[in-house]
Formats: structure tokens, sequence, C-alpha cells
């Protein structure tokens, strides 16, 4: 309604996509600081960070792929000519990196760097030069090398790997139990929370104010996560306990990027009806854990 109610029909496409972005920030800083007012004070530990644009607000977001459909993601030698390892090409980092680039630099990386084409087969691919799909892909390796972190893909775990297991494990009986602070001892410095579809998100230290401050339980209320994978990386089915029944309701779905032995990435896909790709259920029965369970990671093989 803002924006219908300033539109004066004088503005280029340009501009009015930068000012349709600059309603949507401050329509989103607003629901923030409501939530901050109308947080009660028993709750409230310090105020949120305020997001930052993660990606193109004018593009759509990436979505969660289930590892079932991808075949062994720790195979790259079906394409020996390939910059990058399949495990990586298809991991949520690199994907949503791809889209800060061009179309032309995004479509001469992939086809170059990600499946392994020379330079005059993606030329005639992409109807052009090879002059030119040279110049696009040495553009697109310099912007997705600004994208991702250094090293962070020869640090990353392997797929099924002990340490990946053993890291996500404890995220998530962190997360179950509610404890931010061990959740937020787990990330890196430079981590990133996305929240997919919205474009806004935290980095770094604001990554680690968010997770302190908002509550990871709501009174009595707890969640439960079930083990998946997605894009090659482990993934989790979120669910909520209901106050009023035994049972917990699906909410969306969590993936990690690891590093190491931390958490570089967490992306919380807020759209339960993604949940349906891997197998998960709509709702769970609430079967609290008795003494010396914990939640783990063992989303299986393939």
């Amino acid at each position: 309604m803002t924006a219908w109610r300033g539109l004066d029909g004088s503005r280029d496409r340009t501009a009015l996509r930068a000012w349709l972005s600059r309603i949507k920030t401050g329509k989103w800083r607003n629901v923030l600081r409501r939530g901050r007012a109308h947080r009660p004070p028993a709750v409230e530990r310090q105020e949120f960070p305020v997001p930052e644009l993660l990606g193109p607000a004018d593009t759509p977001w990436l979505e969660p792929y289930p590892d079932g459909l991808l075949g062994d993601p720790t195979d790259a030698t079906r394409v020996p000519g390939a910059r990058y390892e399949a495990r990586e090409s298809i991991s949520l980092a690199f994907v949503a990196a791809l889209q800060h680039l061009p179309p032309r630099q995004r479509a001469a990386l992939v086809l170059c760097d990600v499946l392994g084409f020379g330079a005059e087969e993606a030329a005639e691919i992409l109807d052009s030069g090879a002059d030119v799909v040279d110049s696009a892909l040495s553009g697109a390796r310099e912007g997705i090398t600004a994208q991702l972190p250094p090293g962070w893909h020869d640090r990353s775990p392997l797929p099924y790997s002990a340490r990946e297991r053993e890291v996500a494990g404890r995220f998530a009986a962190a997360f179950e139990r509610g404890d931010s602070d061990a959740i937020v001892a787990l990330l890196t410095d430079d981590a990133w929370l996305a929240m997919p579809p919205l474009p806004f998100g935290y980095r770094g230290r604001a990554a680690a104010e968010f997770l302190s401050s908002a509550p990871c339980r709501g009174g009595t209320r707890r969640f439960r996560l079930i083990a998946t994978r997605a894009n090659g990386q482990p993934a989790f089915g979120c669910y909520l306990s209901d106050p009023a029944a035994p049972i917990c309701h699906a909410h969306g779905l969590i993936v990690l990027t690891l590093d190491g032995d931390r958490v570089a990435g967490i992306t919380r896909f807020l759209d339960n009806s993604v949940l349906p790709r891997f197998g998960l259920p709509r709702t769970l029965p609430d079967e609290p854990q008795g003494p010396g369970q914990a939640p783990g990671y063992d989303p299986g093989h393939g």
C-alpha cells in the first residue's frame, strides 16, 4: 500500500526497483521495531540488530534440494575439466553467490567451471564468441571468489564424515534444548544467517547478536529437529511442539554450511511446503526425550 500511494507514474524501471527495495527494507525494520516494543520485558535480552540485504532484492531466492535426487555429491570425476567439484557447485553458499553475478557471467561460470565445457563449446551454447565467454568467465571468477569465504571448501567436512556428524549433532542438541549461547559458540567469526524467502539476514557479529537475542523456545514449547540432507549439506526438518496437544508442527527447514568443526552459515527456510520433498511430514508426535537421550545427526546415506 505504501508503494501504491507513492507511485507517481514518472519513475523509470531502474529507479522504481530501487525505490521499492527501500520501502521493503523500511517495512522489515519497522516489523523488528514493533516486535521489540511488544515483547514482554522478561523475554527481552537485548535489541535485535538491523538485518542487511544478503542477495539481490529483485532475484528469486534459492530453494533447498534433497540429496537423494542429486546422486553422490562427493563424485567429481564425471567432469575432469571442471573447476568446482560437484559437492561445492550444489552447495547453498555457491548457489547463493551465483545470484550476485550478471546473467552472462553466471552462465559462463556454470558451463565452464562447473560443467567443464571449453570456451568455444560454451560460446556455441550461448551463441556468442569465445573471447566474450573468456571475459565473462574472468569476471565471474572474481565475483564468486569475493562472495565465498577464502579456503572454505578445503576446510568443510566431507559429506557423511564423522566430523560432519559431530558438528551437526552438537548444533541439533543446542537447538533442541534452547541453548542460544551454545549455538553462537559453534559459529565462525564471519558466519551468516539467512531466512529465505526474505532477502534479509545477518553476518558475523550481527548473526551472533541475533541468535543470542532471539529466544530459542517459546515458554513451554520445544523444538524438535529431524535429520536430513540438502544440497550436499547437513539439514534438519524443524518442528515446534503444540501447547494444546501432544504433537509438533512443521516449522521450516534448517540447512547448515560447515567450516571445519564450526558452523559458517545457517539457512532457515521458512516455507513448510519444502518439507514433502525431503519425505518430512507436516506434524510429528511430541515425544519428550528421556534421561541420557540427546539429539544427534544421522540422516542415513543417499
